[in-house]
């Protein structure tokens, strides 16, 4: 099967670092972490979730990649950058990222992107992330995630 432009914008983008992408498409949503790794066979906290903030002040986009198991304290996020953030709205995830909600991949969004990255990553060899699509995704290491997506590692887990 051919691939999306969403998926093509993926694979370019990890090309681009030199990181290829096997992209699995799935017949069911792997919108949501729960989902994506019981269609792989993994453990939740092996997915990298992206969720996108906005930045209230400056009215910017925040993509998180977080593990699956893990939510996201907003406030430990905000400190981090500097300025209090909220939830991004689909329109607007979409404007940023050129993806829809469940299918935001770490890498290929069409404006660039403020990057913070679950430290929580780093405790596995192996990951999944969205490809672009509700139901795909693709495979990689924790340190090509890091170097693919040029994101901050930060401790960002709600305790």
């Amino acid at each position: 099967m051919a691939d999306s432009p969403s998926q093509q914008r993926v694979r370019q983008a990890l090309a681009a670092k030199g990181l290829s992408a096997d992209i699995v498409e799935f017949d069911a949503h792997t919108r949501t972490s729960q989902q994506a790794a019981d269609a792989i066979g993994c453990q939740v906290a092996q997915i990298a979730k992206s969720l996108v903030f906005k930045a209230l002040d400056s009215q910017t986009a925040l993509l998180v990649i977080a593990s699956g198991a893990n939510r996201v304290c907003e406030r430990k996020l905000a400190a981090l950058i500097g300025e209090p953030i909220g939830k991004a709205d689909a329109e607007f995830v979409r404007q940023q990222t050129g993806f829809a909600i469940g299918g935001v991949s770490p890498v290929g969004h069409v404006t660039p992107l403020q990057i913070v990255i679950d430290q929580d990553i780093l405790q596995f060899d192996t990951l999944w992330a969205a490809a672009g699509t509700p139901n795909s995704v693709f495979k990689l290491t924790p340190q090509a995630l890091i170097e693919a997506s040029g994101g901050k590692l930060a401790d960002i887990r709600l305790d």
